[in-house]
């Protein structure tokens, strides 16, 4: 049986939106600031609470040993429960869902918010949060750069749920080499439309029934497209074809193949679709069509990738605090064996033994840090597009994409090693699928894979994103940190910030060594491009906990013990120390590593791994 009890909690969530990020700052926006003041943000976490608790939790179970079947057929051919079109159209009622793509909509609510939202979903169903959130990014690609005819063609039913998206990349002989797409689309003698022909595989959310209709975003390659991913057009490929008027008319020759069968995320249809397998499908090119062979395709869809690897970070985000909080419970009221310092006293809850309080604050500092990075994430997006000034605006995006592999990967990595925990801290039960840990481990795996594996982040990393403006962007990042811990040092935190200090040293001698490979040894660049990135996100993470845990002083200096969040901000400044001084330490071993850098796994004959 997969979770369907909500466990989750709020009171970190609106301590890092509304106390540690500058949300003020944010809603002085334009966009913003006729409309909503950081208070209003207890209404959208509130209400999403409640439909995450009474209607999409509950409904976990049924999406984990049920999920979509595929019946056939061109219409309804993947079919769900019927308590999944209860569950999205409740989303859709209350505006939680496709509704936040919308950018140019007066009275557009900050996209950071959707963060939280999002996260909530996904705690309370990693499968069923699939059915809306795809729909958001493909919405992106079109707002951004569809001609107006498309944008009032499709947008609003999109927005408002009543239609769907996917993103289309995957291909069973191109998955992360997205520039082996063999799809092809014909030009016609319609301008801007094409015949498509081709197949997909891995498609999330490539077929449901909850929604009438689906925008699919789909790479393909015209008879003369240049090789690699510079031959590479998107287009939008509806299910079914939509006239002038916006009314369907008729199938448009997409052909729902299977569903895959996959460990976890039942309840999230994966799917692979034929296109054009009777030669009668069509799509509309975004933008302008190809020039001499070459495509804007991959720019284009790297902006909903861009969404979705972040969302992927939220994603796991979710999984990993649902497997906390159902540790954190289990822990208080599992009664098993005595004290260690008290042999001879009665058994005691298993949250009084030290190492089961060692692995509740490992999952519960991660889970903290792992926060801030993906809320700030969103913070620079939001900031990119509504600060005042093209500089802010243009260094809020250079640190968002700075952050984007770490949110993505690091985030992914980390949801599967605590989910691993919590299983531990339910001991042999976490091993059951009576038990949260179970599904959710299946669940969040997929994570790391998702939206590119995550060694290309940490090459996207210590890559592009290092030397990208010729490494002015990364040092501004850097200096982020170095600045924080220079002038916001308290004497109640002295270990800890000289601990943080260590490990930003550390990092930027790791650095040193990276640009030196770059240009020499470009395999150890490689080598060790998946612990630079980890080390990057403990660092800053680290940062992100300190800040908050200064803030969590003065708050406690000001309310006293006896008020009735004390317990909370002292939990705040424990949970920085735990991370600082036990999970941040992890760099050095990485420098040390890259010093002596070992080569044994790229030398060894491949015979010789027998």
């Amino acid at each position: 049986m997969p979770h369907n009890n909500y466990l989750y909690q709020l009171r970190d969530i609106k301590f890092q939106m509304k106390e540690w990020l500058d949300i003020e700052k944010l809603l002085s926006c334009n966009a913003y600031k006729d409309y909503y003041g950081a208070e209003d943000l207890d209404a959208f976490l509130d209400v999403n609470y409640k439909i995450c608790r009474d209607v999409i939790c509950p409904a976990n179970k049924e999406s984990d040993e049920i999920g979509f079947r595929h019946v056939g057929g061109n219409e309804n051919a993947v079919v769900s429960p019927d308590v999944f079109k209860v569950v999205y159209n409740t989303v859709m009622d209350a505006q939680l869902g496709p509704h936040f793509g919308d950018r140019e909509v007066e009275g557009r609510v900050p996209l950071a918010w959707y963060a939280p939202i999002l996260e909530m979903q996904t705690a309370a169903s990693p499968a069923m949060v699939m059915l809306w959130c795809l729909t958001q990014g493909a919405t992106t690609v079109i707002q951004d750069n569809a001609a107006q005819k498309f944008k009032d063609l499709y947008l609003p039913k999109m927005y408002s749920g009543e239609w769907g998206g996917s993103m289309c990349l995957t291909e069973p002989g191109a998955g992360s080499d997205v520039g082996a797409v063999q799809t092809k689309c014909f030009p016609t003698d319609t301008p801007g439309l094409y015949k498509i022909k081709g197949q997909k595989c891995f498609i999330t959310t490539g077929d449901n029934d909850c929604v009438s209709n689906l925008i699919h975003l789909v790479l393909a390659k015209t008879p003369d497209g240049k090789p690699g991913t510079g031959g590479i057009n998107c287009l939008m490929v509806p299910k079914f074809w939509v006239n002038d008027d916006g009314n369907i008319t008729k199938w448009n020759d997409v052909t729902t193949v299977g569903i895959e069968h996959k460990l976890g995320i039942h309840g999230s249809a994966t799917c692979t679709l034929a296109f054009g397998e009777n030669n009668d499908c069509y799509g509309w090119m975004i933008g302008d069509g190809p020039i001499d062979g070459r495509g804007k395709g991959m720019t284009q869809m790297f902006q909903m990738m861009n969404e979705e690897r972040i969302n992927t970070g939220i994603f796991s985000l979710g999984c990993m605090g649902a497997a906390y909080y159902a540790a954190l419970d289990y822990a208080r009221v599992r009664v098993q064996s005595r004290k260690a310092t008290d042999p001879k006293g009665p058994s005691v809850r298993i949250i009084e033994h030290e190492d089961v309080r060692r692995m509740l604050m490992l999952q519960k500092s991660m889970m903290e840090a792992c926060r801030a990075l993906v809320y700030s994430s969103y913070y620079y997006i939001d900031m990119s597009k509504e600060a005042a000034t093209e500089e802010e605006r243009e260094l809020a995006d250079d640190f968002f994409m700075i952050q984007n592999p770490m949110a993505k990967a690091f985030i992914s990595d980390m949801a599967w090693v605590m989910t691993s925990e919590s299983m531990q801290v339910h001991g042999g039960y976490g091993f059951m699928e009576e038990y949260a840990p179970a599904s959710l481990a299946r669940d969040c795996k997929i994570y790391s894979i998702w939206e590119g594996t995550n060694f290309m982040h940490g090459q996207d990393l210590t890559g592009r994103k290092y030397t990208m403006k010729k490494g002015e962007p990364f040092k501004k990042w850097l200096a982020l940190t170095e600045d924080f811990i220079n002038t916001k040092k308290i004497a109640e935190l002295e270990k800890e910030f000289a601990m943080l200090a260590d490990a930003f040293a550390a990092f930027k001698s790791m650095m040193d060594l990276n640009g030196d490979w770059i240009k020499n040894h470009f395999e150890l660049k490689q080598l060790y491009a998946t612990r630079m990135l980890h080390s990057a996100a403990k660092v800053v993470g680290g940062r992100f906990l300190l800040e908050q845990a200064v803030i969590a002083a003065g708050k406690l200096a000001e309310l006293g013990e006896d008020h009735y969040d004390a317990n909370f901000y002292k939990g705040k400044i424990a949970t920085a120390r735990f991370f600082v001084m036990n999970v941040v330490p992890e760099v050095f071993g990485v420098l040390k590593s890259m010093q002596n850098p070992d080569t044994s796994c790229i030398d060894l004959a491949e015979e010789a791994f027998m």
